[in-house]
């Protein structure tokens, strides 16, 4: 169902031809990048967060990267606390494993990080822990509608 919601998202621009499925897990960066035969850091990650008003927080971010806990709290104002498996789907539309910047609920804030932009495309999840997108920088800012482009990782 959330592969179908993203999907649906997607289809907006005509993009829910390009999902790909797989037979095989694409849960994480690992598999994700074993499953589409490039290299680890071209996974653009999905990173949920819960703000201090009980909110999530999405950050988008390479394959290879963490979130870096000072530019953090610098740039948000709190500290980087991940949402709990139990939380992750009700609060973002999405199962772990499957959460993507597509089809998420109502109110849910995206950011993409600026580790990505070193790539001409990259390849976030779908809704679902075996699909997958290629999207360009552009395609992946607009189709996530996200607010902006932040630097809260490090290598």
């Amino acid at each position: 169902m959330s592969t179908e919601r993203a999907k649906a998202h997607l289809a907006k621009w005509g993009a829910d031809k390009k999902v790909l499925e797989f037979d095989v897990s694409s849960a994480t960066v690992a598999l994700a990048a074993e499953a589409l035969g490039c290299e680890p850091a071209r996974i653009a990650k999905t990173l949920s967060f819960k703000t201090p008003e009980e909110k999530a927080i999405l950050i988008v971010a390479a394959g290879d990267v963490k979130i870096d806990n000072r530019k953090f709290r610098e740039y948000f104002g709190f500290k980087a606390k991940m949402l709990s498996p139990d939380e992750v789907e009700p609060m973002t539309g999405h199962a772990v494993g499957g959460v993507c910047p597509f089809g998420i609920c109502e109110g849910v804030m995206v950011y993409l990080d600026e580790s990505l932009r070193r790539f001409d495309t990259v390849y976030p999840a779908a809704g679902g822990s075996n699909t997958a997108i290629e999207l360009t920088m552009d395609e992946l800012y607009e189709y996530s509608s996200a607010v902006s482009w932040v630097d809260v990782c490090k290598v």
